[in-house]
């Protein structure tokens, strides 16, 4: 009966110890799940601060830089790939010949009277404009406007940064903006990064590239964006184009710097210049960057 009675005790202090022991094993469970959240917090929270630092330390790098030095860094990545445009046209060349004004008329042939007159005697290859334009892809494309290009019975050479001319041939004009693309033979061109026009800002800094007046290759001009989505009316030799959703800059625009890029201070391209209005003190158009990319893609280029 004692023995009997030890068992009965040992079994309810074996359930009982059992019983605590499994207690005491989940609430540590519990504990180790706690725990382990915790840790996960901790790490998440780790690397939220390390990429805060990162990108803490990324702009204060930007803020120590000077609006000089972002300048300058940002012209000294886009100079390479832009270009002038020149056109070039048969005219016909002229001498002074001196005629008797009075042709055969047997009265007036002793006279010696002789007066200057202009012939034609064949025609001369001239230069009868120049534009801008800026390569988009190593193999040779770049992008202007198509008033810069669009006489059909020009040629057109291309002047490269490095000072070297190639001949150029359109391959492309725009049925509804000022844009074209010509192609020039050759591999291994220095191309200019293209931004998003979508995001710039009212009041943000940039510059334009081109060829003032057709003489001055790659001059720079500086100010910032003034307004966007403008719509103007550009006299072409066809009459007169209605261009919308336009850019609005005070960067100078000069005649010869149509089809050259408006770059923000990244360097990226964020549109192609096309036109200044005459009279007006720094008010110049740029056609935005993202019309180039649809039509690079429609283009299979």
């Amino acid at each position: 009966m004692k023995i009997k009675n030890i068992l009965i005790i040992s079994t309810l202090v074996l359930a009982v110890a059992t019983s605590w022991l499994i207690y005491r094993v989940n609430n540590l469970q519990k504990t180790l799940d706690s725990f382990q959240g915790d840790v996960d917090l901790l790490g998440a929270g780790i690397k939220k601060v390390s990429s805060d630092t990162s990108e803490l330390a990324r702009r204060q790098t930007i803020k120590e830089k000077s609006q000089d030095q972002l300048l300058t860094e940002a012209v000294a990545r886009i100079t390479p790939a832009v270009v002038s445009i020149v056109i070039s046209k048969d005219v016909p060349k002229l001498e002074v010949q001196y005629v008797n004004p009075f042709g055969n008329d047997p009265l007036f042939q002793n006279f010696n009277i002789q007066v200057p007159v202009y012939k034609q005697v064949g025609t001369e290859r001239q230069k009868v404009g120049a534009g801008s334009g800026f390569l988009v892809r190593p193999n040779g494309y770049i992008v202007t406007n198509k008033h810069v290009v669009a006489d059909t019975r020009a040629t057109y050479t291309v002047l490269l940064a490095n000072g070297s001319q190639k001949s150029a041939a359109v391959v492309w004009r725009d049925p509804n903006n000022d844009l074209a693309i010509v192609k020039i033979d050759g591999s291994g061109y220095k191309t200019v990064p293209l931004g998003n026009s979508g995001t710039i800002q009212i009041g943000q800094s940039v510059f334009a590239v081109g060829n003032a007046l057709g003489e001055y290759n790659n001059s720079v001009s500086v100010g910032i964006i003034s307004g966007l989505n403008r719509s103007i009316q550009a006299q072409t030799e066809n009459g007169v184009e209605t261009l919308a959703g336009i850019i609005q800059t005070d960067a100078a625009i000069n005649p010869g710097n149509s089809g050259g890029p408006l770059v923000d201070l990244d360097g990226n391209v964020v549109g192609v210049n096309v036109a200044m209005v005459q009279g007006s003190e720094n008010i110049g158009f740029s056609i935005p960057i993202s019309k180039v990319q649809t039509a690079l893609s429609k283009q299979g280029i």
